[in-house]
C-alpha cells in the first residue's frame, strides 16, 4: 500500500509540472506581449533581408534611387509631355516624384508581405515563431530603401525651389498610413496564399492595376465630385495625397484622406484577426 501511495504521489507531482499545448481555435486576438518578446528577431530578420537584397551588387543602395528615378522619367515623358495630364500647375517631374517614391515602398512591401509565409516555409516547420512577424518584416526592411529614395525628393525640391512648410509636421501620420496599408493587405493575402497559390501569380498584375487606382500619374482633383467618396476609400489615395500636400506645401485634402484612414484601420484589424485564425493551419497546409 505504501509503495502504491508513493507512486501516486510521484505522478501527481509530475502532473503539476506538465504543460499541455493545444492549437488555438476560433478567432484569436493579437498577442502584443508575445510580439514584444520577439522584437530582437524582428530586427534580425529585417536586417537579414536588407543584406540579402544588396549582397554582391555593384551599385548597392543606389538601386533605391535608380528604380523610382527610371519610373519617374518614363511617367514624365508619357503622361507629362505626350498625354499632358493636368497637375494643377506643378511640374510633372516633381508631381510624380512625391507620389512614386511612397508608391514604390508600398508596392514592394505588399508583394513581399503577401508571399512571406511561402518564402519562409522552411523556417515555419522547424521552430515556433509568431507567424504574424513574417508579413510585417518587409515593412521594416523596406524602410531603408524608402529613406534613401527621399534623397531624390530633396534634390527635386531644391531644383524647383520648393520651400518646406509646416505641413511637414504631418508627415509621420502619412508614413504610418503608408506602412499600414501594405501590411494590412499582406496579412490578408499571405493567409489566403497558403491555400490558394494563385495569389502569387496574381500579385504582379494586381499591383500594376493599383498604380492607376490612386492619384500617382494624375491629380485626384480630376475625379468627378460624385465619385470622390468611393474613390477615397482606397487608402493609397490618402497616402499619395497626404505626402504630396506635406512635401509641396499644398492644402491638406482631408476629404480624400479620412476615408482612406478608416479603410486602412478596418483592413489592418480584420487582416490581423483572419491571419490569427488561419495561423494554426499554416504549417500543415504549406
Amino acid at each position: 500500500m505504501d509503495s502504491k501511495k508513493n507512486n501516486s504521489d510521484k505522478l501527481n507531482s509530475n502532473n503539476d509540472n506538465l504543460t499541455i499545448i493545444k492549437p488555438n481555435t476560433g478567432w484569436q486576438v493579437i498577442n502584443f506581449r508575445e510580439l514584444l518578446e520577439y522584437r530582437d528577431l524582428f530586427f534580425f530578420l529585417a536586417w537579414r533581408d536588407i543584406k540579402a537584397l544588396y549582397a554582391q551588387t555593384v551599385l548597392g543602395f543606389s538601386w533605391a534611387i535608380l528604380k523610382p528615378l527610371v519610373q519617374i522619367i518614363v511617367f514624365t515623358i508619357i503622361f507629362g509631355k505626350v498625354a499632358k495630364v493636368s497637375t494643377e500647375g506643378i511640374p510633372y517631374f516633381l508631381f510624380s516624384s512625391v507620389a512614386i517614391i511612397p508608391w514604390t515602398y508600398m508596392s514592394q512591401t505588399m508583394s513581399e508581405s503577401s508571399e512571406s509565409l511561402i518564402t519562409q516555409q522552411s523556417m515555419l516547420g522547424k521552430i515556433y515563431i509568431p507567424r504574424l512577424i513574417f508579413p510585417i518584416i518587409p515593412a521594416l526592411s523596406r524602410i531603408v530603401d524608402f529613406s534613401i529614395s527621399l534623397i531624390l525628393i530633396f534634390i527635386v525640391m531644391i531644383y524647383y525651389r520648393v520651400m518646406p512648410t509646416w505641413n511637414l509636421l504631418l508627415t509621420p501620420l502619412f508614413f504610418l498610413l503608408m506602412a499600414s496599408v501594405p501590411v494590412a493587405i499582406g496579412l490578408w493575402l499571405s493567409s489566403l496564399a497558403i491555400r490558394f497559390r494563385d495569389i502569387r501569380h496574381a500579385m504582379p498584375f494586381a499591383i500594376q492595376m493599383l498604380i492607376y487606382s490612386a492619384p500617382i500619374v494624375y491629380s485626384a482633383s480630376t475625379i468627378p465630385e460624385k465619385y470622390r467618396i468611393l474613390y477615397s476609400l482606397n487608402p493609397i489615395v490618402g497616402v499619395i495625397e497626404g505626402y504630396r500636400a506635406c512635401i509641396l506645401g499644398l492644402p491638406i485634402p482631408w476629404p480624400f484622406i479620412w476615408p482612406g484612414i478608416i479603410s486602412a484601420v478596418i483592413l489592418l484589424v480584420s487582416g490581423a484577426l483572419y491571419f490569427r485564425r488561419m495561423e494554426r493551419v499554416v504549417v500543415d497546409v504549406i
